[in-house]
């Protein structure tokens, strides 16, 4: 599926998630074409089971022609960058086998892409490069790297995966969120729920050798 937005010099491509990644009939080598040449936009990986058809995941490519700063769209300077939005888990279940983006889940994923190429939450920003933190993340106006939904990587960062252009590969992991519960208290939890498995596995295994004896399969 192809949808050409040519006023702002945009073609989004949906796809299946293999084009991201696979190096079948050469299209490895059109990726880093792709991204040398400074074709790519945005890559946003969509949950499964969107599709009536098909449950497989399918990502969304953004490309462009020109990543210069224009001032009459209120588009910042963003050559040699590449915004990476991960969005498999977005979006609620709605049956057994169908899940749904709703509007807010769908403007908030427009929101991040938006406000990464503006630099701002919608209106015109001063144009110019990113900068990047002492940790090496993206801030602008009305944008910031998320860990575990976005980030914003450069040709450098990508030819160093190999042009893999998978956005889970980019974004990291999620911070792990404060349970309150002390790491001691957690661990002694488990050392018993292990302890008691182990436990369980013992007397499995001597219910087995057992048998195995008395159908003339001992030691």
């Amino acid at each position: 599926m192809v949808s050409k937005l040519s006023e702002h010099g945009v073609a989004g491509f949906v796809l299946a998630n293999g084009s991201m990644s696979t190096n079948t009939k050469g299209e490895g080598a059109i990726r880093q074409k792709m991204v040398e040449n400074d074709l790519v936009d945005c890559m946003i990986a969509l949950p499964g089971q969107l599709f009536y058809t098909t449950q497989i995941p399918v990502c969304l490519w953004f490309l462009t022609k020109n990543k210069k700063a224009d001032s009459e769209r209120g588009y910042r300077k963003r050559e040699g960058e590449t915004l990476f939005i991960d969005a498999r888990k977005i979006g609620s279940m709605i049956s057994r086998t169908q899940k749904e983006l709703l509007a807010a889940d769908i403007a908030e994923i427009g929101r991040t892409y938006h406000a990464w190429r503006s630099g701002s939450n919608g209106a015109p920003a001063p144009l110019g490069d990113s900068q990047k933190d002492a940790a090496g993340a993206t801030s602008l106006p009305g944008y910031q790297d998320i860990p575990g939904y976005c980030r914003s990587a450069t040709i450098s960062e990508i030819s160093k995966h190999d042009y893999v252009l998978t956005p889970g590969r980019y974004v990291g992991a999620a911070p792990i969120e404060d349970d309150g519960i002390p790491f001691e208290t957690k661990m002694s939890e488990m050392s018993q729920t292990l302890y008691g498995q182990m436990a369980e596995s013992a007397k499995l295994d001597e219910v087995i050798r057992k048998n195995l004896e008395g159908l003339g399969y001992g030691k």
